[in-house]
């Protein structure tokens, strides 16, 4: 993959885009653009006018949704041109999909941002994935990576400060205990991941094994493991999916990471790998299936700098509820063999699939950036041939913690990280700040239900 500065924008129609719109009498393209929160932004065109724009410049956006916090306001310490421009997105045709739930023909592509100069947009987080890549393919290097998603199914809530609930199931009853692997509790919502199935397979969003996490009415989806930039679209691209198909079920999919008191949280757990691109070997594990130097200092890596990442893995101030004690979710950044009570993770296997495991990041973290920042500290931890502490065998749940306990305290070790700044980039690490900030502001501008229950009359 090239990360070259510069892209030329005016390029001819491919004659097999047309073909593919004509062949699927496709009727409207979606132009999708993850933005900071992996929140799809973009336009919806006709078909033919899809088409006609292409290499004319004619799709644009202002440079702005970048710095949209997820309330929907904009900070005005961010730099971009005080002009807000236009930047032109170009459709990256490898994620052309047929938008399953729809009954008119619909086509959707995920497209990457450039200046009007033919530089990339180093905010979008589709870019900052793309430019950790270009590090490691300097290097010959190929990241895979394998996510594994949570999120929660519950009841159609309209009310914010109503509490969330377990919804509806075939049985007609909500579940009340927790089925950590239960067939039948995942059966419950058949209808829901029938329609999840089909429309992932019509998309070729490449989803393994389901199974119910230890939430009430929580589960999981595997990913097969691939490339990276690829596994961050399907990400992507199924979160719309889910949310899609349960609200047509008259349920909520949910990616918050804490979103019911007393549940454990959804993580988004990554698996990583490094393949030699000349040998096609896995560089974590010598033949024999011991370590490779290389392997132990890209989890020296992530033990150093995941903690200062945490922005990109944990971005709003519910993030960090998730990190509670007794709900299976690290406390710190030590590694075992098979210890799910580690903040990283090395499954047992044979020495070809040899990858470690990062638990630390949530549900509710934009793919790019989570995987982003994952790729950011192990490539970080190779370069600078860190060594990794001696793995942890048992409990690791009591050890020290290692990870921040608020989303303010985050923002400082992100902020002030320049190891992260020269891979991620200077100008993202500020405007992601900036954002993130302005989100804690408003936060803290809002009277909890807690407050007014013991507050009120108390005190």
């Amino acid at each position: 993959m090239s990360d070259s500065s510069s892209f030329e924008i005016s390029t001819p129609l491919p004659e097999s885009l047309a073909a593919w719109i004509a062949e699927r009498n496709i009727d409207e393209v979606e132009c999708l653009v993850p933005d900071l929160a992996g929140i799809p932004r973009g336009k919806i065109l006709p078909a033919q006018k899809f088409l006609n724009s292409w290499g004319e410049r004619g799709l644009r956006l202002p440079e702005s949704i970048f710095t949209q916090t997820v309330t929907g306001d904009f900070p005005d310490d961010v730099d971009i041109n005080p002009a807000d421009s236009d930047v032109y997105l170009v459709p990256d045709l490898s994620t052309m999909r047929i938008v399953p739930w729809y009954s008119d023909p619909t086509a959707q592509v995920i497209n990457d941002c450039y200046y009007a100069d033919g530089r990339p947009v180093d905010i979008a987080s589709r870019q900052v994935l793309k430019h950790v890549l270009a590090l490691y393919e300097a290097e010959g290097w190929d990241p895979v990576v394998a996510p594994e998603v949570e999120f929660f199914l519950v009841k159609p809530n309209t009310d914010p400060d109503y509490p969330l609930e377990p919804p509806i199931g075939r049985s007609g009853r909500a579940e009340t205990a927790r089925q950590s692997f239960g067939i039948d509790a995942v059966n419950e919502f058949d209808p829901i991941f029938e329609d999840v199935y089909r429309y992932c397979e019509l998309q070729q969003i490449d989803i393994d094994t389901l199974s119910h996490e230890s939430g009430a009415a929580q589960m999981e989806i595997n990913f097969n493991h691939g490339e990276a930039l690829s596994l961050a679209d399907q990400v992507f691209l199924f979160k719309r999916t889910l949310r899609q198909s349960a609200m047509s079920h008259n349920v909520y999919a949910t990616f918050m990471s804490k979103p019911m008191q007393g549940q454990p949280g959804s993580s988004m757990h990554i698996h990583v790998s490094l393949v030699d691109k000349k040998t096609g070997q896995n560089m974590f594990s010598q033949p024999n299936g011991e370590d490779t130097p290389r392997f132990l200092a890209f989890i020296a890596g992530l033990q150093r700098y995941l903690p200062r990442a945490m922005p990109l893995m944990a971005p709003y101030v519910n993030s960090y509820r998730r990190f509670g004690p007794h709900f299976s979710a690290p406390q710190n950044v030590h590694w075992g063999r098979d210890n799910r009570t580690t903040g990283l993770r090395v499954p047992l296997s044979s020495a070809k699939s040899r990858r470690v495991e990062n638990r630390v990041a949530g549900a509710d973290a934009n793919p790019y950036l989570a995987i982003a920042a994952t790729l950011a500290a192990g490539y970080l931890g190779i370069m600078e041939e860190l060594e990794a502490t001696a793995p942890v065998e048992g409990d690791a749940y009591g050890m020290s913690r290692a990870l921040p306990v608020h989303l303010q305290d985050a923002l400082g070790g992100l902020y002030r990280s320049k190891e992260l700044r020269t891979v991620l980039g200077d100008r993202f690490v500020d405007v992601l700040c900036a954002v993130k900030e302005w989100e804690y502001d408003a936060y803290q501008q809002v009277i909890s239900a807690w407050e007014r229950e013991f507050l009120l009359l108390n005190v």
